[in-house]
């Protein structure tokens, strides 16, 4: 008898930093979400798609929910917000802690006010004794009815069958939506600007990455198809962000670059020419114009 193939939505929430990017990029075997230990590392929602003979799942990772200090950061909020009503389940990844902060609460009004099931998925179990998490998965069933709870580590991969069995669950029979060798919607360049900000994320001063973007010049394959020429430009806020980001002789811009262009070799299977320049727009985080123009459109979300 032929299994029932099962398809669906499903989102990733959570605050800043809780590791949602390495999940999604753990439970699809890839990397496709760019990883930072700082705030504001995810801006769009990132559609990437699980398949396997059971069915396909459609992962939507999006921002951090937390209360936005400026455009871009409203810009985050309703892309997350707007995600929650659209899919089919929702995981809530949370660290293994006791404390509820206020960062919880407020995602915890918000998952007041939908019908869709919420898994509580709680990261990073390998730091943690099994008699803290017990107290942990205590703490959080008194403060919300969730569907079904499932520890795990995003980071070494422990539990994650069990977590995509338990999302099974909650789909309902469906159809195919993608191929099954496609692992994401992102396009090509996009992947790309964001693998250049996630090693200027990891690289430069902790109040710098907040105000950066990347923005794809020219990316184009040499005929033969061998080699691609990809021009980039990195956007900042101030002067003195630029000269950070350049660094002393050139030295932080080469870094960046040359650590990007290692795994860009990997994703695109081939030889990478890879430019990058530094401009100054001064706010553009709370700019419409700007924000739009660096691929963050209000319309899209």
């Amino acid at each position: 008898m032929k299994n029932i193939f099962k398809s669906g939505f499903v989102t990733l929430i959570g605050r800043p930093n809780v590791g949602k990017s390495t999940l999604m990029n753990q439970l699809i075997g890839q990397k496709i979400a760019i990883t930072s230990n700082k705030p504001q590392t995810t801006r769009n929602r990132i559609q990437t798609v699980y398949t396997c003979e059971d069915g396909q799942i459609i992962f939507l990772d999006t921002p951090g929910i937390n209360k936005a200090k400026n455009k871009l950061g409203d810009y985050m909020l309703n892309v997350a917000e707007r995600t929650l009503k659209e899919v089919d389940v929702i995981m809530w990844l949370v660290e293994p802690s006791t404390f509820i902060g206020a960062g919880e609460q407020y995602i915890i009004e918000k998952l007041q006010t939908i019908k869709t099931p919420v898994i509580l998925v709680i990261n990073k179990i390998d730091t943690v004794t099994d008699e803290e998490l017990v107290q942990c998965i205590m703490k959080y069933k008194d403060v919300y009815n969730f569907a079904d709870i499932v520890p795990v580590s995003a980071m070494t991969g422990k539990n994650k069958q069990e977590l995509i069995n338990c999302l099974f669950k909650y789909l309902e029979e469906g159809p195919q939506y993608y191929d099954e060798d496609t692992i994401t919607d992102q396009p090509e360049r996009q992947i790309v600007a964001e693998l250049i900000r996630e090693k200027a994320l990891r690289l430069l001063s902790q109040e710098i990455p907040h105000g950066i973007a990347v923005v794809i010049d020219i990316m184009k394959v040499r005929p033969g198809g061998r080699i691609v020429d990809i021009d980039a430009t990195i956007i900042c806020e101030r002067d003195s962000h630029k000269g950070i980001i350049i660094g002393k002789q050139g030295v932080m811009l080469k870094k960046i670059g040359s650590q990007a262009r290692t795994e860009m070799e990997n994703l695109l299977d081939m030889k990478v020419n890879l430019k990058l320049w530094v401009k100054v727009k001064k706010n553009w985080r709370d700019s419409d114009f700007l924000i739009k123009n660096y691929g963050y459109d209000k319309k899209e979300i």
